[in-house]
């Protein structure tokens, strides 16, 4: 099973992009803290570069900002590439699956996180309140 989740906030401004064939991906910088701290009392922080795809890469170049707080479940996925002087370099990327906005509210732009939807593959359909006068029993 190759799955992870991160909660972080971005590190940078979503790069939007798309392939020669027209399809939008978006590339985010997050930054995650360890939940754990160092002998100097600081909690160490890594940072992941992030590729998402099509439309929900759109919704994350449209809505998201650097500093924003996000939650990705994704997979790792290695690759392989020769560098401008020839040598070979190995990459890990993450793949968003699923990107959730947590930010509350973008300042400045009056953009409440409920005009942003979560992107989700497979989402549910929200469950309508049930009134206990309709209840059988």
């Amino acid at each position: 099973m190759n799955k992870l989740f991160l909660i972080g906030n971005l590190t940078r401004d979503p790069e939007m992009s798309e392939t020669a064939t027209g399809v939008a991906f978006c590339r985010l910088g997050i930054a995650v803290n360890r939940p754990y701290q160092g002998s100097d009392g600081e909690r160490a922080t890594d940072f992941f570069n992030v590729t998402v795809w099509r439309n929900h890469a759109e919704n994350c170049g449209r809505y998201l900002k650097k500093g924003s707080k996000v939650a990705i479940v994704g997979s790792l996925q290695n690759r392989s590439y020769e560098d401008k002087d020839g040598n070979k370099r190995q990459v890990t990327d993450i793949i968003a699956n699923e990107v959730e906005f947590l930010s509350v509210r973008n300042q400045g732009e009056g953009m409440d996180i409920e005009m942003a939807e979560p992107i989700r593959r497979n989402e549910r359909p929200a469950l309508e309140p049930v009134n206990e006068d309709d209840l059988p029993f």
